[in-house]
């Protein structure tokens, strides 16, 4: 399959080109979708491309967006519908949680919802509380959603295209601190699986298990720590739910010490459930507690220099593992 360099937001639109491109049912809404304001480079020209009929820039109003998306997949079209701030789709709540992830059960199973809610992380730069808030765990811990967080220019476009493709509700979120790292992407179509974690690097010495920018952190954290003579383990959960747990499960066993590395807040984290997790089912393999890199239970600042405390990065995670080793029982 030939492939080549484009950045992560290249990859998303990609996606949405050829997901556009060959299926009729598709479309895309949302706020400012016309506008690289809102989306960056992501949707460039695609109204043009394919039309104002199929990529539609929505009234400001995410629970009636997202309703009459989650109605066009009830009535057989395959949507799209974006949140350029994921703090403003809390406005859609409702939609998601109590109508998108509910009806096919509520129906035995004879109707589907295939809507994708593509939700925007715009953290730093000095936006605050209200605009830096990624509250991807709340939709990890509600059956019948499906969530992914790409953390790769190659997995922006494949799991979006899986998403759109997926007969559930798949909630998509990218992070705009991604939006211009390059990778290799192939040119022709292809869908990443849903529930299937990426091993990313493999050693000897620790687990770190993350998720989309901190997933890239813990790359850089890998490189950093190699020269020190430390191999870790990066498993790049890709999808938090489905969660998989077969892989973290194996690489605990392997290396006796994990490191979770996520970009939401402390408390009942994505971390707290991966630690629960192994705690419940590989707890034996373990040669240290678990250690939680995560946002600290504080709203976000607005000040640049706390902004630097306040975010974690690949240095927190080298701190972590350089204490996960140190531990002796």
């Amino acid at each position: 399959m030939s492939t080549r360099l484009i950045s992560y937001a290249e990859a998303i639109r990609e996606a949405f080109a050829q997901a556009l491109a060959k299926d009729p049912a598709v479309f895309a809404i949302g706020q400012g979708v016309w506008s690289p304001w809102y989306v960056g480079n992501s949707m460039k020209d695609l109204d043009q491309e394919f039309g104002r009929d199929r990529v539609i820039d929505s009234p400001v109003s995410e629970a009636a967006t997202t309703g009459a998306a989650i109605g066009a997949a009830l009535a057989g079209m395959r949507p799209v519908v974006i949140h350029p701030r994921m703090d403003f789709m809390l406005l859609a709540v409702d939609q998601i949680v109590n109508q998108a992830a509910n009806w096919s059960y509520m129906c035995g199973g004879r109707v589907n919802v295939p809507v994708t809610v593509r939700a925007i992380l715009n953290r730093g730069g000095e936006q605050a509380a209200q605009h830096s808030q990624s509250m991807h765990v709340w939709f990890m811990h509600v059956p019948g959603l499906k969530v992914v967080m790409p953390s790769t220019p190659y997995d922006a476009k494949g799991l979006l295209i899986a998403s759109i493709q997926d007969e559930d509700p798949v909630l998509y979120i990218d992070d705009r601190w991604l939006y211009d790292d390059v990778g290799d992407v192939p040119e022709s179509p292809y869908a990443v699986p849903l529930g299937k974690a990426a091993m990313r690097r493999e050693g000897a010495d620790a687990t770190v298990v993350a998720s989309s920018f901190m997933a890239r952190e813990a790359m850089r954290a890998a490189d950093e720590l190699e020269k020190r003579g430390v191999s870790i383990d990066v498993i790049d959960l890709r999808s938090l739910k489905p969660l998989d747990k077969d892989a973290i499960f194996a690489s605990v066993k392997k290396t006796g010490r994990l490191v979770t590395a996520d970009g939401g807040w402390l408390t009942a984290g994505v971390g707290a459930e991966i630690a629960a997790l192994v705690a419940s089912d590989v707890f034996s393999d373990l040669k240290a507690p678990v250690l939680r890199v995560a946002l600290p239970d504080t709203p976000a600042p607005m000040s640049r220099p706390l902004e630097g405390a306040f975010y974690p990065n690949f240095q927190t995670v080298i701190q972590a593992v350089q204490k996960v080793l140190s531990f002796r029982a």
